[in-house]
Order: structure tokens, then sequence, then C-alpha cells
């Protein structure tokens, strides 16, 4: 086991590395990709981290709903204090495990062990690595997936927001070609995905599987269920009605902090870029109808293959 900084570090330099975008490489760890930057935070959480039965952590693979979902679990635990959402960016609420609270050079995280609180984190890590940890400890995870065609076209977005993205766009034609050999940060896609849906189906009371789609088509119904996943159901619809409308993608990207064009200490993009247009199936209006039908072509194999009826 890696108990000190100076041996992950050393791990970091010996992980497989493929160039991804420009300059940019991300490293494999069993068979995932990550941003180098992550790697080191990424195996402190393996390591470190030990959840307490009380917490939630919301999973996800990038760009597949994370700051939407963020929004509504943090209103849904903290009902009395959901008006932070205002004057803070749901990732500064929900902080991410390998970003945020394992980010920090010194030895000790930004965690807390107050037995008496909820904690909520989020994680790009894959199921496959994090799973031991999740069930070891039997906390809740609440999962999201999107179509892969419109997670490819957000993160090419997102991906050009980044500051070194000003002099060197990532041309789509790239984006694709990463996203469908799986070479992609937190890739691939369809293994993380299918890693989080097969868990769910073996431990439907500690991990909840819902796609973005279904979310969008009626966020009210699945509000109620993640409540009464996470122990703590509505008394009235007004307040289920109310979250919604608070956490909607119009209310959200109106205020300030997410309007800014700042950036944050922790990652490179500023934070209007974490809201876009949250909608279904902008990859319409991006990809080729031979592209649309290469990936559809994967989501066949993978996804349907295994059971998994989604992302046609």
């Amino acid at each position: 086991m890696v108990n000190s900084l100076e041996l992950v570090h050393e791990l970091h330099l010996s992980l497989p590395k493929e160039k991804w975008w420009g300059e940019n490489n991300v490293c494999q760890m069993n068979g995932f990709w990550f941003l180098p930057k992550f790697v080191p935070n990424t195996v402190r959480v393996l390591n470190e981290f030990n959840p307490l039965p009380n917490d939630v952590i919301l999973a996800s693979f990038p760009k597949t709903g994370t700051t939407w979902l963020k929004s509504l679990l943090f209103s849904i635990i903290n009902r009395s204090s959901k008006e932070l959402l205002v004057k803070h960016n749901p990732h500064e609420l929900v902080p991410t495990l390998e970003v945020q609270v394992f980010g920090k050079t010194e030895s000790s995280p930004i965690i807390t062990d107050d037995l008496d609180s909820r904690r909520l984190y989020s994680t790009h890590s894959p199921y496959q690595l994090l799973g031991k940890t999740l069930d070891s400890f039997n906390c809740r995870v609440v999962y999201i997936t999107r179509n892969p065609k419109d997670t490819l076209v957000s993160m090419w977005h997102f991906t050009n927001k980044w500051k070194d993205a000003e002099d060197a766009p990532w041309p789509l034609d790239e984006a694709i070609e990463k996203f469908c050999s799986g070479i992609f940060p937190g890739g691939p896609y369809y293994d993380h995905v299918m890693g989080f849906k097969k868990a769910s189906l073996e431990k439907p009371e500690n991990i909840f599987f819902i796609t973005y789609e279904e979310l969008m088509i009626d966020a009210k119904t699945h509000v109620k269920r993640f409540a009464e996943f996470l122990g703590c159901p509505f008394d009235k619809d007004e307040e289920v009605e109310e979250i919604v409308k608070s956490c909607s993608f119009e209310i959200l990207s109106s205020h300030e902090v997410n309007k800014s064009g700042d950036f944050p200490s922790w990652f490179p993009v500023p934070y209007n870029s974490f809201f876009r247009q949250g909608v279904v199936g902008d990859h319409k209006n991006y990809l080729e109808a031979k592209t649309i039908e290469r990936i559809d072509a994967l989501t066949r194999d993978m996804f349907h293959g295994a059971g998994f009826m989604y992302g046609i």
C-alpha cells in the first residue's frame, strides 16, 4: 500500500501515458485514464479515504450531469441551507474527493470525521478502483450517467474553456477519436458506466443508478426517490417542487457566482463553464451522421451487449 506522498509521486511517474489533447497527457491506472494532476490525489483517495456509514458519494463520469446532481443532493440533505447555492458554486458545496478533498499538498486532507454530520462528496473515480472502499464502509452512492454522444460533446466544449485551450483549441475530430478509443479523462466511458451499473444491480440498497435523461424527464419523482434512498423523505410535495425549481438550469445559471469568468483554485476553467446548455440531444448539432452511427455501434456492443439498453 502506498503510504506517503513521495511513493505516490513515484507511482505517478511510472504509469503509462498517452497523448490526449495537444501537449496534454493522460495516465493509465488499472485500465482507466486520469489527468496527471489528479493521479496522486486519486491514489490518496484509494489508500486513505474511509467513508462513514452516513456519507453520501455522488459518482459520475465527467460531464454527465454532475453539477446539477450536486445541487439537488446538497439541497435534499441540507434543506435549511439550500440558499447557499445562491452564492456558492455547487462544486464548492460538494467537493470532489480527488480534486479538492485530497488535493492538498500536506498529508492531511480537508475532511472531517464528525459522526453527527452527513458528509457529501463527489468522485469521477470508477467503481473498478473505488468499489472496495465504498463497499467496505457501507455508505450510499448516487451515480449519474448520460448519453455517450452528449457526454462527448459536453466534454469537448468544457475542455475548450480551459486556459490551455486559449491558444490551441481541441479539434472535435480529435475528441471523437479519443472518446471512441477510451483515451479520455475518466475513460473508457463505457467501462466506467458499466462498473457502477452492475454494482447497482447487485447492491441496490447502497448504489442508486440514474441517467441524466431520466432526471430531465421527471425531476420531481427522482428527487423524491433520492430522498427516500438517503433516508430523509419529504413530508410535503411543495418542498420537492421548491428544490427542483431552485436547482433548475435556468435558476442556477442566473446566479452571479455561476456567471463568473473567474477561475477557481482547484481547476483551470471559469465558473461559468459548468453551465452551458443543460439539454438532451445537443450532439445532433455537432456530430455527423457517420460519427453518430460509429458511437451507436460502440454503445450496442458495450451497453446493449451487456443487457443495458441505453444510449441510442
